[in-house]
């Protein structure tokens, strides 16, 4: 359930400075924990060229000064030229977020020429046949591993990003290893987040405790030996610590998601929420969505707190967690995140993180178009 609409907060909220460019849903990989939603936006309902245009030079004028160009696989735009001449018109710095199947030296120098200031590359395995198996796309790997090969020539940053999960933490070394063969300038080890795809998938997904503390371990190792050289970011998981993540930095507080369809979101996996009533870029401006829609309102700030969050020493600093995360965890988006300790919920996350002997992992549900169908159905309360 969604807590009661909230009033517009009776002072401006700072202004973002982060915008996700979701320019389409469609991709050549199915990765099984993509976090996009299980309806996925029809290429028919994207935002035009010049729609796009328009979001930057909002966002620009609201404080935006950094965009990652996301999807699906942002290549698959054939604007995605003009969108980065736009967005740099517009002076914001712009990443472009990319499985690397598609790009070529071409489609790079026109990227570049246009404004692209960096590249994020991400890669499932590294070992190829995994990655290929993971992405469920044939000879993947050999094309991200060309992608990075023609941004280091360019003279771009390159960074990796691996989504860690079950099949691939036993790996970490290799992974950090491919990451300093490639040349890149940073590695963000990503835990699985359970949204969308991921969340259909979390039983074939979730690692054990003993594989984090061994790839944690790794991780530290890692720094130490590479500090100087490459940043290496470990994205903590949500499941295993104990201790809520604030979303985002905070609901509605330092970054806006804009989907391919043009719904603006306080997260990427806010579209999961039920009657959210997300506001669109084609019916109202930037400005307004940030300052005063009631989907940005509803979360934000401490005002909406109930339960442990409401007198917790921490809520200025986790904001009650993931509002998504406790829909999805409770069926209520105004419970306290279940990954928090203090939470009534915990024990939901302590039983999905018990390493005791459990069936046979279910296969993959690959993201696909199509597969709502599979979709499990929302939670109850708990």
């Amino acid at each position: 359930m969604i807590a009661p609409q909230a009033s517009v907060t009776p002072t401006a909220p700072a202004p973002p400075w982060a915008l996700l460019a979701e320019l389409t849903h469609a991709c050549p990989l199915h990765c099984p924990y993509c976090s996009n939603p299980l309806e996925l936006a029809r290429r028919s309902h994207e935002l035009s060229t010049d729609q796009w245009t328009d979001v930057m030079r909002q966002a620009a004028a609201l404080g935006v000064v950094h965009t990652h160009l996301s999807g699906g696989e942002p290549l698959l735009r054939p604007d995605l030229e003009q969108i980065v001449a736009s967005a740099e018109a517009a002076g914001i710095y712009t990443q472009l977020v990319t499985s690397g199947t598609g790009l070529d030296e071409a489609r790079l120098t026109a990227l570049r020429a246009a404004g692209l200031h960096s590249v994020q590359l991400s890669v499932q395995h590294s070992d190829p046949q995994s990655n290929d198996r993971i992405g469920k796309r044939p000879s993947s790997f050999a094309a991200k591993e060309r992608a990075a090969a023609l941004v280091r020539r360019s003279g771009l940053p390159l960074g990796l990003n691996v989504v860690l999960h079950r099949d691939n933490l036993d790996a970490i070394d290799d992974l950090i290893e491919l990451g300093v063969s490639w040349g890149v300038d940073r590695i963000e080890l990503a835990n699985t987040q359970f949204y969308g795809w991921g969340l259909l998938n979390r039983a074939a997904l979730l690692p054990t405790r003993e594989q984090l503390a061994r790839a944690r371990e790794s991780v530290e190792r890692a720094r130490e030996r590479l500090a100087g050289r490459i940043d290496l970011v470990w994205v903590v998981p949500d499941y295993f610590d104990g201790v809520a993540k604030p979303c985002m930095g905070g609901w509605g507080a330092v970054s806006l998601t804009v989907a391919p369809d043009g719904a603006v979101l306080p997260c990427p996996a806010a579209a999961s929420l039920p009657d959210l009533d997300a506001p669109n870029v084609r019916d109202r401006p930037l400005a307004w969505i940030w300052n005063h829609s009631p989907a940005f309102n509803r979360y934000r700030g401490t005002d909406w707190m109930t339960g442990p969050c409401g007198t917790c020493p921490r809520r200025e600093e986790d904001f009650g967690g993931c509002r998504c995360q406790a829909y999805a965890l409770t069926g209520d988006a105004a419970r306290t995140d279940p990954a928090c300790a203090l939470s009534p919920d915990h024990h939901l996350i302590r039983t999905l993180t018990d390493d005791s002997p459990t069936q046979e992992r279910p296969p993959y549900v690959y993201r696909r178009p199509g597969a709502a169908q599979n979709a499990p159905e929302a939670p109850s309360k708990a």
